[in-house]
This record gives structure tokens, C-alpha cells and sequence, in this order.
């Protein structure tokens, strides 16, 4: 049922509580990190694999924040408790472009490079805050939104992740976006399947996973 006094679509989880998708808050930022972090092993909690617990928030999520947040959804308990989230970008060469001027500068005076034989769990992260990749793929015209979803486990079920990707994908259709796409983890089965239930059909192979996109409006 929908509360259009708050605007958040609400979604009972058991007698006495109740999990909403609700508009991103600056408040929420830390505990969407965590989230970041307890999902960021391809689905699976990612707690003590790095040394930096922010790097994986820092690479995957807070730019959204900082430069989407009208595109940002959450998912929360009653007491307003994070436990998930959905955010996104309606042009990713636009997005990567304001990456560069205005996110990626203050990470790389915080951070050091990593040394070429750096091994660690910690060393990719930062190699993409120095050197991060640029999506020049010939599908982008086509699907030039894209978006990042993570979900903890008392979140998943129940239709809750449809609900809060469904809303940010109306979100990304009303700023103008003829397509989205996303990357999933060729690890992570269980979301490619869920992905591919919503209508995302596969745009790309990559040794980590697959590119999967949608045409927007949604049907």
C-alpha cells in the first residue's frame, strides 16, 4: 500500500513491522555504505576483506549520492533503519565526466596509488579512484542510464528489490533516458535471474560478469 503522505511505498514484513522505499537522505549515507560493504562480495558480506571498509562505498556508491540523489532510492524500516538501496544515473559519460571534475579529486588526495605489484583486496578500489574505467561500449547510445542496486538479506524477498528498482527505473525514464543498463557478477546467479524476470536482457560478456540493459520507458 502506498502512504501519500510520506511518499513511501510500504511493505509489511511481519505483525509489527513494515520496510519502505522511500527518497535517498543525506542522513543515510553511512549506513548505505555499510550496506555497500556487507553486499560488496558478489552479493555476499564483504566485512574484513579490506582494510579501508569506505573504499568499496567510495568507488560504487558515493558519487551517487553526492551527484544523483534525486535518483537514489532506499529501502527502510519504520524507525528509518537502511536496509538496502537503489541508485543511478540517466548519462553515464555525463556522470563519469562530473566524476572526474568534481569526485574523484578529493579521493586521490586522500589516497595513494597503489604499487604496480600490489596484490591486496584494497588495490583494484584504488586503482579505479586513480585510473577509473570510461564505458565507451557501442550499445551506450542505446542505454545510457545505468544503475547499482544492493540489497541486505532481511531486505531480499517479498518483491521489496523489484519495488525499489521499478522506482528508479520510472525515475531515470522521467529525466529522459531511452535505456539502463547494469553490471552483475557472473557469480551472482540469483541476480542475473532477477534481473533478467524484470526485462534486463544481456548487452555483454566480461570475464567478471555481464553488462545486462533495458529499454526505458518500462512496459
Amino acid at each position: 500500500m502506498s502512504t501519500p503522505q510520506t511518499g513511501q511505498d510500504v511493505m509489511p514484513t511481519g505483525p509489527h513491522q513494515a520496510i519502505a522505499v522511500d527518497r535517498y537522505r543525506p542522513t543515510d549515507r553511512d549506513a548505505l555504505y555499510d550496506v555497500c560493504l556487507r553486499t560488496g562480495d558478489s552479493g555476499e558480506d564483504a566485512t574484513g576483506l579490506y582494510a579501508d571498509g569506505d573504499l568499496l562505498g567510495h568507488v560504487y556508491l558515493g558519487a551517487y549520492l553526492e551527484l544523483e540523489p534525486d535518483l537514489a532510492r532506499v529501502l527502510r524500516r519504520e524507525d528509518g533503519t537502511p536496509l538496502g538501496y537503489c541508485v543511478a544515473t540517466a548519462s553515464t559519460a555525463d556522470f563519469e565526466r562530473r566524476c572526474e571534475e568534481s569526485w574523484w579529486p578529493a579521493l586521490r588526495r586522500r589516497y595513494a596509488a597503489p604499487a604496480e605489484d600490489d596484490a591486496s583486496p584494497d588495490a583494484p578500489l584504488l586503482r579505479a579512484i586513480h585510473a577509473p574505467s570510461r564505458t565507451t561500449a557501442p550499445w551506450l547510445d542505446e542505454f545510457p542510464a545505468h544503475l547499482h542496486v544492493d540489497l541486505l538479506p532481511e531486505a531480499q524477498g517479498g518483491g521489496r528489490g523489484r519495488r525499489v528498482l521499478e522506482a528508479v527505473l520510472d525515475a531515470v525514464a522521467a529525466a529522459g533516458a531511452p535505456g539502463i543498463h547494469l553490471g552483475v557478477g557472473g557469480r551472482n546467479v540469483r541476480a542475473i535471474g532477477f534481473y533478467e524476470h524484470l526485462g534486463f536482457r544481456t548487452l555483454e560478456h566480461h570475464p567478471w560478469g555481464l553488462t545486462m540493459g533495458m529499454r526505458l520507458p518500462r512496459r
